[in-house]
């Protein structure tokens, strides 16, 4: 099971703070951690919101909205994918995440070909998905 970990922003990360030394080991040596135990696929942080655009859909049109947004808790600071066997263990890896301050993280599985069985053939679920569409998804 694929699973994207996010990192939710905070006043602080939003505010152009940069991590402590301190706080920047710990999370390196936790991803150290992930790797060695085989679970890490990918990871980055984000820069804050002011860098930021968001697109909104009426259906018809679209309106690019710029950074910065108001509501810090709806958004996210950086992200991790994890390959895990199953909810349980992403949950237990991430109650080990060192976040310092107030904080905190969201998991999602990712959708697996298996997922979309009734939309695709027994071909398609049984064909890598490589190269220019990448590794991460099935889309």
């Amino acid at each position: 099971m694929r699973v994207m970990v996010f990192g939710k922003a905070t006043e602080v990360s939003e505010n152009s703070v940069p991590p402590t030394a301190e706080a920047f080991a710990a999370m390196d040596r936790f991803t150290e951690e992930l790797v060695k135990a085989g679970i890490f696929v990918a990871a980055a942080g984000l820069q804050n919101n002011t860098e930021a655009k968001r697109i909104t859909s009426d259906g018809s049109s679209r309106k690019v909205i710029d950074g910065p947004f108001a509501e810090t808790r709806e958004l996210v600071a950086g992200f991790m994918i994890w390959q895990v066997k199953d909810m349980d263990e992403a949950v237990a890896w991430a109650k080990r995440n060192p976040m310092l301050g107030p904080s905190g993280v969201e998991i999602r599985p990712f959708y697996e070909a298996a997922d979309l069985a009734e939309y695709l053939t027994p071909e398609e679920l049984s064909t890598p998905r490589e190269g220019e569409r990448g590794k991460l998804g099935v889309a």
